[in-house]
């Protein structure tokens, strides 16, 4: 009989690690981002439409937390106000790794997709007011149709263009990113209606012990989660959208190595947080801020019939990919900037019309626009769903065709019908050389 004491099951053991690795890289592509932040949307929008939507709102509507320190919020709020904030600390690192060690270091490569990006906020912006002239209060959501969604419009692309020039899905991503930070500066300078100076200043507090220590590069979470939650409750105090403080901090954090660094302090943050990011923020704020209830067809039609659902629907569709297209062909055509050689304008029309997906940022500007209470909010949510739709159905079936068109070229360089190695595409230019020769 043996003695040997049964093996015992580590919870949190090498293998649970190792799962959670395996999990973690799933959620840092793109592709499974965008899918999550879809599937987000659409339960939502399932479980508002169905018989247990009072569930869904009791759920949403739930209030929780300490009033004293002003965080007494709602479940959409807090999905809204704290788990976006994780987003945009995201977006911050990336920003400041573009702007230090990216393609927004030379502003002379960059120019084209950074004056697009402008091009792409002012013009929906405009074809929202002109839109609703007349309604001072419908005006306030002026902003809604300005964003771009990164990482839905990212999946998307990789999803369908496999074999597009990199070069296209660089554009997209700075154009993007340059659209992140306007959206960013708009919900500051724009959305803040009472500002609270008190706040404000001792944010700066653990903002600046936050940015000592990763300057430092001190990477113990212990210490610099508490000071970063301690900034956004501050920050959200003070009266300026709380997702600002995920901006400064992401800001803060170093984007060069030094000596002895396999890879700088930005990286090593963004591959850490992504996954939470991208599987749990992300995908929870859709759940609580897509939820709108149609009320049947018929209140589908009288809600996008509405002047600002057509003014979102019409800058996300149509502003934004006039406004990219626009102002990418004047700085190629006045300028000494010009598009990569590997990119043909149809390409670059396919990338304006794919950055009419508005999905995140759009529905926060949305709840920002508009008081608790407001049909205009429930209006917002339909028309960005349906114009983010619409955007990505358009803007997948010309970049598919295109994506044919590259796969084929793709084949042809590649192809290699006596398996010697060496394309076929070079043999007559090998034996030609060699006759030369």
């Amino acid at each position: 009989m043996s003695t040997t004491p049964p093996a015992k099951t580590k919870l949190f053991g090498r293998s649970s690690w190792t799962e959670w690795k395996r999990v973690a890289d799933i959620l840092r592509q793109e592709t499974v981002g965008g899918m999550l932040l879809l599937a987000g949307a659409v339960i939502a929008l399932v479980w508002a439409n169905s018989p247990a939507s009072d569930a869904y709102t009791a759920v949403r509507d739930f209030t929780f937390g300490p009033e004293a320190l002003h965080l007494n919020l709602s479940v959409g709020q807090w999905a809204s106000d704290g788990l976006l904030a994780i987003f945009f600390f995201v977006v911050g690192v990336e920003l400041k790794r573009e702007f230090v060690v990216g393609d927004l270091r030379d502003p002379r490569r960059a120019a084209i997709p950074i004056v697009a990006a402008f091009g792409g906020v002012l013009l929906p912006a405009l074809i929202y007011v002109l839109v609703n002239l007349g309604d001072a209060t419908a005006l306030r959501g002026w902003a809604i149709p300005t964003a771009t969604d990164i990482a839905f419009a990212v999946a998307v692309l990789a999803v369908i263009g496999r074999f597009l020039p990199s070069a296209l899905r660089m554009f997209l991503l700075t154009l993007a990113v340059v659209d992140d930070l306007i959206a960013i500066c708009i919900i500051a300078i724009f959305y803040t209606e009472e500002l609270a100076a008190v706040p404000l200043l001792l944010a700066l507090l653990p903002l600046g012990l936050f940015t000592l220590l990763v300057q430092r590069r001190v990477r113990s979470w212990w210490l610099l989660v508490p000071l970063a939650v301690t900034a956004w409750a501050l920050v959200h105090a003070s009266g300026i959208h709380a997702t600002v403080a995920g901006v400064l901090l992401g800001f803060t954090v170093p984007a060069l190595t030094r000596k002895g660094e396999a890879v700088s302090m930005a990286e090593h943050f963004e591959h850490r947080v992504r996954p939470l990011s991208a599987g749990v923020a992300v995908p929870i704020f859709a759940l609580f801020a897509a939820g709108v209830a149609f009320g049947g067809l018929d209140g589908l039609v009288n809600a996008l019939t509405e002047p600002v659902a057509l003014g979102i629907m019409a800058g996300l569709l149509v502003g934004k990919a006039v406004g990219i297209l626009g102002t990418t062909y004047l700085m190629s055509r006045f300028t000494k900037a010009e598009l990569d050689s590997d990119v043909a304008w149809i390409d670059v029309l396919g990338i304006a019309i794919l950055a009419g997906i508005g999905f995140t940022v759009s529905l926060l500007v949305g709840e920002l626009s508009f008081s608790e209470g407001d049909e205009r909010g429930e209006i917002v949510k339909i028309a960005v769903l349906c114009g983010s739709l619409l955007s990505a159905l358009v803007a997948t079936v010309l970049l598919r065709f295109r994506n044919r068109h590259y796969r084929k070229v793709h084949e042809k360089e590649t192809k290699d019908a006596d398996g010697d190695g060496v394309p076929d595409i070079y043999q007559g230019r090998s034996s030609s050389e060699d006759s030369l020769d």
